[in-house]
């Protein structure tokens, strides 16, 4: 069956990504679309990464840091930047493009959550960012629409998401409250869900395509710390996401963490996820 690979990555700098192999994994992986984050980089440094592909690219406020890309084989219908309040700077954090899923319109979504850091006020940017993003799902999901969102979340859902989880529960990115957002996101439309940090929201009924495909295992982890040997061991995280509209996970055909082999051949410290989706 015809379908649209779309591969999501932190490249944890374009530039750097290019140096340390980047284009060999991108000649193998026969992908339509390419959802970035971490450009960390202006638009000739992702120009130049990609050469003859479409980009659409936001770049961050703070030069430098962040930044979030589509890139396409061919040109997006439309592309947009707008997220949360008007007073909420997420240069570099979200953008959307518009294509076609054979004779469908799809939306898909190149997000970069902060990392953020507990009882700081880097943690309360990330709080604001997820505040947004709730909303946002709903309306790309309106009337049955395709979206999907991917990237760099920046949170492990559940246990099954962090080797380490029970030395992470005081930790940003596995932050009860955090984790609650997405007990809402990906809890059943409609439904009032009780997250796992006590408090009640209203399930929005997005699919995590990685949970899905895989069941209740561990992992598989798509990023991984350098201290120790953490990627060598496999002690990772899955922060990486596909999130779908309802609609969407059912054209789900394949899904696949691109884990480098060894930690030599690593040109992140993400992996790329890798997703195809049917006409």
């Amino acid at each position: 069956m015809p379908h649209l690979r779309i591969a999501s990555v932190n490249v944890n700098g374009i530039r750097a990504a290019v140096r340390n192999g980047m284009h060999s994994w991108l000649d193998a992986a026969d992908v339509d679309i390419v959802t970035v984050q971490e450009v960390r980089g202006q638009d000739e440094h992702i120009e130049a990464a990609f050469p003859g592909w479409s980009i659409v690219h936001d770049v961050a406020t703070a030069k430098g840091r962040a930044g979030v890309a589509i890139v396409s084989r061919t040109p997006p219908l439309a592309s947009r930047t707008q997220f949360g309040d008007d007073d909420f700077d997420s240069a570099g954090r979200w953008i959307e493009a518009d294509f076609l899923l054979g004779d469908m319109p799809l939306t898909v979504v190149s997000a970069y959550v902060h990392s953020g850091e507990a009882d700081t006020p880097k943690q309360e940017e990330k709080w604001r960012f997820l505040d947004a993003f709730g909303p946002r799902l709903s309306a790309l999901a309106e009337d049955g629409a395709l979206a999907v969102v991917t990237g760099d979340l920046n949170v492990g859902h559940r246990e099954l998401d962090i080797k380490n989880w029970r030395g992470n529960r005081k930790k940003s990115g596995f932050l009860p409250r955090e984790r609650a957002y997405f007990d809402r996101f990906l809890g059943e439309a409609g439904q009032q869900i009780t997250g796992v940090d006590g408090t009640v929201g209203t399930g929005l009924g997005w699919v995590d395509v990685g949970r899905r495909f895989h069941g209740e295992v561990d992992g598989p982890y798509t990023w991984w710390s350098a201290r120790g040997q953490a990627f060598d061991n496999d002690t990772g995280w899955r922060i990486d996401y596909h999130l779908v509209s309802p609609p969407l996970a059912e054209r789900v055909q394949a899904y696949h963490v691109a884990r480098a082999a060894s930690y030599a051949e690593r040109w992140s410290d993400h992996a790329p996820v890798v997703v195809d989706y049917a006409y």
